[in-house]
């Protein structure tokens, strides 16, 4: 049987258009696992990406740099547009020269001027080489990050906060009265940037390591930033930041805890956690034996257990070290050389989105909901 030649062409457009990749519709977000570093990736149903923080330096810089890559290769960019710094902590900036080496980075975005002399050498000497291949923004409180089909605010940077309330938001925080401040941090954490990104009626906040008392001064007297789908807890998920007057002021859905082993999870962050109004699920980057069995989640909600698995999981949580401004984990602290997997979320924006664990491909969906 012959084809007309109208038929023919029309066969080999439809072949063509099979053939072409689908265009991307969700708002993908990887927690990259750099253990008990930070490296999380955003990429726009554009194809734009925007890249907080880059890991940790030293030995394990080649180590969290190939993780990076691993995500950035899965989600199909060529480019980082925008890089976010929050902070000049080691484990937020430390593979920052050996991933600009692989990738080219448009944007560089940082708190500003480091408080912490021991930052020195890296804010005056090995960053400014590597942002002038590109540009680079001081965020201020308020800032928006350009990127096609999303709203990205600065909510929080350089130890400010923002002070009008984002569309939506604005309400009195109930949760202000029964704050109590824990003690003054001087750190580098406290500078951090912020990011909340709005896609459609879906939205989600990163808050770098911001802690305890930085987030009273950003959410109280009043909550500018409304409720979330999505939080990625912050600090590592570390009991010094994650206080009541943010967690549950905001309500998220999801909690996605960008934890190490040893670093993050302590009973009172996850007690917190647990509470929060309309909280359904708690994702874990890895086991944390500062839970133990007690307060920690079903394994399937966990991309990473711990290196040497014990015969017997420990029910009680391990006893964590005193607390410390920005203190390093307890050591010894695990290396997890080995495998790495991701959470990686596809978010839709009539608010819906999904959660995937790469280690054990469990995945949940949730159906948008109702913003207040």
């Amino acid at each position: 049987m012959r084809l007309s030649l109208a038929a023919l062409a029309a066969t080999l457009l439809v072949e063509l258009v099979s053939a072409q990749p689908r265009a991307r519709t969700s708002l993908d977000l990887y927690l990259i696992d750099v253990e008990g570093g930070n490296a999380t990736l955003l990429v726009s149903p554009a194809g734009e990406s925007l890249l907080i923080d880059t890991a940790n330096g030293g030995a394990a810089a080649a180590r969290d740099a190939d993780r990076i890559m691993a995500a950035v290769r899965d989600a199909g960019v060529t480019q980082i547009d925008h890089l976010v710094t929050t902070h000049f902590h080691t484990d937020h900036i430390g593979a920052m020269p050996e991933l600009t080496s692989r990738i080219p980075v448009r944007h560089f975005i940082d708190p500003g001027p480091n408080v912490e002399a021991r930052m020195n050498d890296f804010v005056q000497n090995i960053y400014p080489p590597l942002y002038a291949k590109g540009t680079r923004t001081i965020a201020k409180p308020g800032d928006r990050i350009p990127m096609k089909g999303l709203e990205v605010r600065i909510p929080s940077a350089g130890g400010a906060a923002i002070k009008t309330p984002l569309p939506g938001a604005g309400k009195p925080n109930p949760y202000c009265a029964q704050f109590k401040p824990q003690a003054p941090d001087t750190t580098e954490n406290a500078m951090s940037v912020g990011t909340h990104v709005t896609f459609g009626r879906f939205r989600l906040l990163h808050l770098g390591d911001l802690t305890w008392n930085k987030e009273f001064e950003l959410m109280c007297p009043s909550n500018p930033l409304g409720t979330i789908d999505l939080l990625v807890g912050s600090h590592h998920s570390q009991a010094i930041s994650n206080s009541e007057v943010l967690v549950h002021a905001i309500e998220p859905r999801v909690v996605l805890m960008n934890n190490g082993i040893r670093k993050g999870g302590q009973p009172e962050a996850m007690k917190v956690f647990f509470s929060a109004p309309g909280v359904e699920d708690i994702w874990q980057l890895h086991f944390s034996q500062l839970s133990g069995q007690e307060y920690t989640v079903p394994g399937m909600f966990i991309a990473n257990p711990v290196d040497d698995q014990p015969a017997e999981m420990a029910i009680a949580p391990m006893t964590p070290p005193a607390r410390g401004a920005g203190g390093p984990p307890p050591v010894p602290a695990p290396t997890h050389n080995g495998p790495a997997f991701w959470l990686k979320v596809s978010a839709q924006d009539d608010g819906s989105f999904t959660v995937t664990n790469q280690r054990n491909g469990f995945s949940k969906s949730y159906a948008a909901r109702a913003r207040k």
